[in-house]
């Protein structure tokens, strides 16, 4: 097999992409429990991060064998391409003294080599050069996994509020206790939770003292998920892209500090 061949056939290779199943696991418990949504605690990113790398780790391996097997297979054909030419050197000599060079034998000889290892030389860089790039690509693994898990939680926390609005509703009461100490409380939500939101606002005014104003106000520009607090010392967020924003943001970052 000729060496442009093992080159043709290392790219072609390296062209196929190969998709694999992403799974996370499930991020809310059924509302009907009517169970608040958790904090987001240290203990409980580093767990999900823990099973992503985990997730990630089994992925990486079998790219590792993969291509491992592939360098064994890249490796042979170069051997035999070596043979190969070793067995048909004379050849190679008397043709390159068939053609006139001037010094004869040794001349030809020089240049069948030379040729010989410009294409070994070629071959060995293929080689290392598959090799970073196989580094690098199981190092993006890490973050593309991540990405694409964040981006299926998106999916199924917008399902859960499309199936239990309840959901909405501890959310923006996990974002009132924050404000607890706070003089005065208002709440701008979009007009898909606003109705919602007035419907329980006894219980919600009912984390304040009596004499801190609490109002309701909805804002059409606002996204069906947005929803944010202003107090006398501030705006506290409480959408879901906001947290999960959060939550990406956090799990980056472990991610890039590990050791």
């Amino acid at each position: 097999m000729s060496l442009s061949r093992i080159i043709r056939s290392y790219r072609a290779n390296t062209e196929e992409v190969e998709a694999r199943e992403i799974k996370i696991q499930k991020l809310f418990e059924d509302v009907a429990q009517e169970q608040p949504v958790p904090q987001l605690s240290l203990s409980d990113i580093q767990s999900e991060r823990q099973k992503m790398l985990h997730d990630a780790n089994v992925q990486i391996e079998d790219e590792k064998q993969a291509f491992e097997a592939y360098k064994q297979a890249a490796l042979m054909e170069i051997e035999a391409a070596k043979q190969a030419w070793e067995d048909e050197r004379p050849q190679h000599v008397q043709a390159a003294y068939d053609e006139g060079f001037a010094q004869g034998y040794d001349e030809g000889m020089q240049k069948a080599t030379a040729a010989m290892q410009a294409d070994l030389a070629q071959a060995n860089a293929l080689i290392q050069l598959a090799e970073q790039n196989a580094t690098r690509y199981l190092e993006e693994q890490e973050n593309v996994i991540l990405s694409l898990a964040l981006q299926a939680a998106s999916r199924i926390i917008d399902q859960q509020l499309a199936d239990h609005a309840e959901t909405f509703l501890s959310i923006v009461q996990r974002g009132l206790k924050e404000a607890r100490e706070m003089k005065e409380i208002k709440i701008y939500v979009a007009p898909a939770y606003y109705e919602l939101l007035t419907v329980n606002r006894e219980e919600l005014s009912g984390i304040f003292p009596p004499d801190v104003p609490f109002l309701i106000f909805v804002l059409e520009e606002l996204e069906e998920t947005e929803c944010y607090i202003e107090t006398n010392h501030g705006r506290i967020v409480v959408s879901i892209d906001e947290q999960l924003n959060e939550l990406r943001h956090k799990l980056f970052e472990l991610l890039n500090n590990k050791e």
